[in-house]
This record gives structure tokens, C-alpha cells and sequence, in this order.
């Protein structure tokens, strides 16, 4: 169940608009040019590939590169392990995305599995968008955000660019993303809404 949430940029704490309703959060996002869209999902292994993930989302992936003139695809996951390694792999992977930023390309992801949290910081407020399995997102290049996957990651998502460099992060030296909800309080928050 997908959740968006709104502040002021200026109180972190009383939100302007809290909603699990797909159309109004699609409403509510599209005069920032972000576009909202579900796809149905497919059935694919927990520990499927990246090339088995674009396999089974072919079609859907075909259909955004033609119309969105992208030239690379990839696909990025994370999940709980074992290994006594993860707690730093997973703080090292949060972190990177962490901290507000931008990019000269679109930010379009699909989320095959799992969850995680994209801040909007536009227009004087703060746009939490609670995604999971079978959202796409798409954020217009330029947009100040910061991406929130949890103090424990576990998603799967496919990653569209116009530019072969992939990921690019121009980060913007603001520390606003430490005042607002994060992915694990906003996941409690969906838990509730859905109970």
C-alpha cells in the first residue's frame, strides 16, 4: 500500500496530507511533474537476477525506454543477509542517498519488490512518497530529493537513465532530510493506516 505524506518545509511534524488513495496521491503529484503509475506485478523469484527481472517486466520496460528515449536499464537490490557484514553494507547503502540532492536526468523507478521512501522537497514543502512493489515513480530531472530505504533494506527496483553514466547525485549541503520522518517511522505509519 503506497503512502504519501506532506509537510511545510518548515514543520516536519503536522502533515498537510496523509493518503494510501493511489488517485489522489497521482493528483497530488502531478503539478510537481511527477508522474505516479502502477504496474501489475509479475511473479518473480525473491532471488531472481537482474536480467530475470527485466525478462519477466519486458514489455513495460520496452514501452517507457521507446517513449522516454532511455538508453540504460539496470536493476537495484537489496535484501537482509546473514553475513556479519550487513548492518554496515546496509548504513553504507542509506546513506549514499540519504542526504538531499538532485539530478541533470529523470529519477524513474519501478519497485518490483519490497519498499522505500523518495522526499520531494518542492515548492516550500516536503512530499514523502511510501513506495512499494508495483509503483513507478517518475521524477523530473532537477528536482530536490533524498531517497530513504530503511535502517534494514529490502527492495527491488528498475532503474531507467538517459545518460550511460547511470546515477549521478549533485548533492545540494542541506540537512533538511534529518528533520522530517524516516522510512522505518513512515513504514509504521502505513502499517496502522492499513490495520
Amino acid at each position: 500500500m503506497t503512502l504519501l505524506t506532506v509537510w511545510a518545509e518548515t514543520d516536519p511534524t503536522t502533515p498537510l496530507l496523509q493518503t494510501i488513495d493511489t488517485a489522489e496521491i497521482a493528483t497530488a503529484l502531478k503539478p510537481l511533474g511527477v508522474s505516479f503509475d502502477q504496474w501489475a506485478p509479475r511473479d518473480v523469484a525473491p532471488n531472481a537476477s537482474g536480467d530475470e527481472v527485466l525478462a519477466a517486466y519486458a514489455d513495460e520496460v520496452e514501452r517507457i525506454k521507446v517513449a522516454e528515449g532511455f538508453i540504460k536499464v539496470d536493476v537495484v537490490a537489496l535484501k537482509p543477509s546473514d553475513d556479519p557484514s550487513w548492518p554496515e553494507t546496509a548504513a553504507g547503502a542509506r546513506a549514499k542517498f540519504l542526504n538531499e540532492h538532485k539530478h541533470d536526468d529523470d529519477e524513474v523507478r519501478f519497485f518490483v519488490a519490497g519498499a522505500g521512501v523518495f522526499y520531494l522537497h518542492v515548492d516550500g514543502k516536503v512530499h514523502a512518497v511510501y513506495c512499494e512493489a508495483g509503483d513507478l515513480l517518475s521524477v523530473p530531472a532537477g528536482t530536490t530529493h533524498w531517497f530513504d530505504m530503511g535502517t534494514d533494506p529490502m527492495f527491488a527496483a528498475i532503474r531507467f537513465f538517459h545518460d550511460e553514466d547511470g546515477w549521478i547525485g549533485d548533492f545540494t549541503g542541506s540537512s533538511i532530510s534529518e528533520n522530517f520522518a524516516t522510512f522505518d517511522e513512515l513504514h509504521a505509519t502505513r502499517q496502522s493506516l492499513s490495520a
